[in-house]
């Protein structure tokens, strides 16, 4: 066997490692996905409009946004605005895995951000963490599937959701939190997680309650950030290991 064909295989293998990786996100976001289209229609998007939306926004949080808000008399500027202050998370994870992916060229950095989702940054990191490089073959067979079934998704909800009368009787927006906390919980060998998540979860309530959504999310995150940056460097976890700083998860 030549060694562009043995290349070649090695790139196909690490593709569909990702593509294993992106089925429990596929699995967890899918409801989330038809039920944006649902509401985007209920809320007098066409079904097109729903679907280029997911295709070229692709935030879940910020198209439930969105809706929202559109058709409210709300000024364009509060819509922007809210919709940042949603994922504004999505700026510091680009930090994050800004230094993972910079041997890629720009094209394909460029595009690494744009299917930047949550699970997306957190399987990423994980992996480098470990030792291992984060090539953009496996990160597009991670985010591509995630993406297209997004997309899919929502013109399905978006054609049939009127069928369901009431979404949120059906008990599924659970799903997603609950992959999340996951997620979150692969993190728990990491210096700092206890006091970074409990001081982040203590400020979003707080915001929630006074200032209110989408605020919250904003809010949470960046009292997490303050309290790394702020507490001693002995407790920066630099000089530990990654094997050691976070267990693998299947």
């Amino acid at each position: 066997m030549s060694s562009q064909a043995i290349a070649e295989r090695s790139r196909a293998s690490e593709f569909w490692q990702g593509v294993r990786l992106s089925t429990p996100v596929v699995v967890a976001s899918a409801p989330f996905a038809m039920l944006f289209g649902a509401l985007a229609v209920d809320n007098g998007f066409s079904v097109v409009e729903a679907i280029l939306m997911s295709a070229t926004v692709y935030g879940g949080a910020s198209q439930m946004v969105g809706i929202e808000l559109f058709g409210q008399h709300v000024a364009p500027w509060l819509i922007v605005l809210s919709i940042f202050a949603v994922n504004f998370r999505h700026v510091l994870y680009s930090a994050g895995i800004g230094r993972r992916i910079a041997h890629w060229p720009v094209v394909q950095q460029a595009l690494g951000y744009f299917i930047l989702t949550d699970p997306q940054y957190a399987i990423s990191e994980r992996k480098a963490e470990s030792g291992e490089t984060v090539s953009f073959i496996w990160y597009l067979g991670l985010g591509l599937p995630v993406y297209v079934f997004w997309v899919v998704e929502t013109a399905l909800g978006a054609y049939f959701g009127k069928l369901i009368t009431n979404t949120h009787s059906l008990g599924i927006d659970f799903l997603l939190p609950i992959y999340f906390f996951g997620l979150v919980m692969g993190f728990r060998k990491r210096p700092l997680w206890l006091p970074v998540v409990a001081v982040s979860a203590v400020a979003s309530i707080i915001a929630y309650k006074t200032v209110g959504s989408p605020w919250h999310v904003s809010i949470g995150a960046v009292a997490g950030v303050l309290l790394a940056v702020i507490l001693p460097p002995h407790h920066s976890g630099v000089g530990v290991k990654p094997g050691d700083e976070m267990e693998e998860q299947p």
